[in-house]
């Protein structure tokens, strides 16, 4: 049996593939700040997009994107500032958005602009 860590690294990677076929390219995968982490950074044809990936084997728990609390959020956007000013980006100038992947058994739901 797969560990926590193990199983939602996977699935970002399967979600990343997803997006690549979608025409996006990955960035960064895992980028990890004092803030938080950010699951997978991408850039499409006009956004730099930073993506949660929420897993659940089954619905027993919940949608996997319930799970995506304001806390949550509120530490993605600070670690996204982080990126883009360690990366070197003009803050002012970049198109940004926020999506999130939610993964339910095998079955991908994306949310483009998700927060």
């Amino acid at each position: 049996m797969e560990n926590k860590r193990s199983l939602g690294t996977k699935w970002e990677r399967i979600v990343a593939d997803y997006l690549r076929d979608e025409g996006y390219v990955i960035l960064e995968m895992n980028y990890r700040t004092r803030y938080s982490e950010i699951d997978v950074v991408a850039q499409d044809a006009r956004d730099l997009v930073f993506v949660e990936v929420k897993y659940r084997s089954s619905g027993r728990a919940g949608d996997p994107l319930e799970s995506i609390t304001a806390s949550k959020i509120k530490r993605i956007r600070n670690a996204a500032l982080y990126y883009l000013r360690d990366k070197g980006y003009d803050i002012e100038k970049t198109s940004i958005r926020f999506d999130a992947v939610g993964v339910l058994g095998e079955k991908i739901t994306h949310i483009k602009n998700a927060f």
